[in-house]
């Protein structure tokens, strides 16, 4: 710990010291957390990343703000000057609020049926089966499960109620919140004279390290080769992942999304919430798909892409959805008539 920090509190010069930036004003203030350009009080630091929140610089009484240097002299008190303000402001957030880490030991109620290393930690209720291998320092909370084989990198939680089917792999610093389920079976399932024969899915799902899955998050395991999740991947709540799919390094998808199986995401891609994602397509790197789209190509080139209806009364969305059922028509028209348009000004 730096000099200058006493438990959760730095000062303005001892946050500079340890993350960089431009310090404008007295170093010697004590800041102990983070807060909102409105919200913030004394001893509180705010930031400013977004301009529609400009309005609320003058009037707020943090002790110090996040700030970018070309609003330098809009500062109404001290100051950490950055190009990337919000970066910043996530960077005071991890000093000023460590994680606590979960106490080392196997809980009575525990039960384990693998070498648990001790430096790990297995909550009240949680469940560990055989030839699970896990890395220094991996918790495992309260009523987790952890199935046969699954190996578990160094640094990793597994928050209560998660659970991980027999042999997936998960990297290290992975964060695997409450009700994530990594590795059902899946869907897959073959006709036969109107009903379904069930395919056994025999692929794993491997999530590279420091990646996150949010809670109810489902990553379903391969129907024959592996489900991919890529170094940083960061997925919110309560997104489905289908079987085979591939998510190249460090992209974020958005809660509610839905992937289908076969699909493969290239890295640094932003997936907005609520999109829809057909199954056998394949995403560019660096691809940002807005809110609620549905994909239903593939898409080759990197880019922006959205594909929503904007929101209207019901009634003006009732008559346009009329007109566009008519629209190929209404395009074959205009087609005819430019056709006939050139022909009479060939003739002139």
């Amino acid at each position: 710990m730096h000099p200058d920090a006493s438990g959760a509190a730095y000062t303005l010069a001892a946050i500079v010291d340890r993350l960089g930036g431009e310090l404008r004003g007295d170093g010697r203030l004590r800041i102990t957390q983070v807060a909102t350009l409105q919200g913030a009080t004394a001893g509180q630091i705010a930031f400013l990343a977004n301009p529609k929140y400009r309005k609320h610089l003058a009037k707020t009484r943090a002790s110090a703000v996040i700030l970018p240097p070309e609003l330098a002299d809009a500062a109404p008190s001290a100051a950490i000057l950055t190009p990337k303000p919000y970066l910043y402001y996530a960077r005071v957030a991890a000093l000023l609020n460590p994680r606590a880490r979960a106490e080392p030991g196997i809980h009575p109620s525990a039960v384990c049926a693998a070498t648990i290393p001790a430096s790990c930690h297995v909550g009240p209720g949680a469940q560990v089966g055989p030839d699970v291998r896990l890395g220094e320092r991996v918790e495992i909370h309260a009523q987790a499960v952890v199935g046969a084989g699954v190996s578990i990198g160094a640094d990793s939680i597994i928050h209560a109620g998660a659970v991980i089917y027999p042999g997936c792999q998960i990297g290290e610093r992975a964060i695997i919140h409450s009700g994530a389920v990594i590795g059902a079976d899946g869907f897959g399932f073959a006709p036969e004279g109107g009903a379904w024969v069930k395919i056994p899915q025999i692929g794993r799902v491997v999530l590279g390290n420091d990646v996150e899955i949010g809670a109810n998050t489902c990553i379903d395991r391969g129907a024959l080769e592996d489900t991919l999740i890529g170094d940083g991947c960061k997925l919110d709540n309560q997104i489905q992942i289908g079987h085979n799919c591939v998510i190249g390094p460090h992209t974020v998808i958005a809660g509610c999304v839905g992937i289908a199986g076969s699909t493969r995401i290239g890295a640094h891609c932003a997936i907005g919430g609520a999109a829809m994602i057909l199954g056998h397509l394949h995403i560019a790197p660096g691809t940002e798909i807005s809110p609620g789209t549905m994909v239903m190509k593939s898409i080759p080139q990197g880019g922006k892409y959205t594909a929503l209806y904007p929101l209207d009364t019901h009634e003006h969305w009732l008559r346009n959805a009329a007109q566009l059922r008519h629209l190929d028509r209404l395009v074959e028209r205009i087609a005819e008539l430019e056709k006939k348009l050139k022909e009479l000004e060939t003739k002139v």
